[in-house]
């Protein structure tokens, strides 16, 4: 069971370890439910016989780096959405919790290998701060989601800006 996973690897007390796994169902529910209401906006145009039309599109790929002290629902907040959305999702979880990293992303796979879903989608790397610099340097990902002490996110902020050449907040 993955709760009892998170307490033992991670260090939580049993309960907070299957707290977080509940909050992760959560938000894949929510995420689910909110899947309807993604189809956009039709608004009318000052133009006779037009309209204006909202449509959302796949960013691509969603990379997400997750600290060890929330290694289930964190990625969970940020896969959620961004799958549903029609995201591929390329996660870096904690190298402390590279255990639960590993459980979760089985989970999740078959999940989706039963809704038909190709399991591919979610793509797990293992490693460190290498591994974290090379996400958000890659000009493929398309958003960067990273949880963790302020010092690292003011570097993966500036790497973002740059690749991007503006600021990104």
């Amino acid at each position: 069971e993955l709760g009892r996973l998170i307490s033992l690897e991670m260090g939580k007390i049993l309960s907070e370890g299957l707290g977080e796994v509940q909050e992760a169902i959560d938000i894949c529910d929510l995420a689910c439910g909110l899947s309807r209401s993604i189809g956009g906006l039709v608004l009318p145009s000052e133009r006779p016989n037009h309209f204006m039309m909202e449509v959302w599109n796949p960013i691509g790929v969603v990379g997400i780096s997750t600290a060890f002290n929330f290694p289930c629902a964190v990625f969970a907040w940020n896969a959620a959405g961004a799958l549903v959305c029609g995201n591929l999702i390329v996660w870096k979880g904690s190298p402390t919790t590279s255990l639960i990293t590993i459980a979760t992303t089985n989970i999740i796979q078959e999940v989706l290998k039963k809704n038909n879903v190709n399991p591919a989608v979610l793509t797990t790397l293992q490693g460190g701060t290498d591994i974290g610099v090379a996400i958000t340097k890659d000009k493929r990902v398309g958003l960067v989601s990273f949880t963790g002490s302020s010092k690292v996110g003011k570097i993966v902020q500036q790497e973002v800006n740059n690749r991007f050449g503006k600021t990104i907040l």
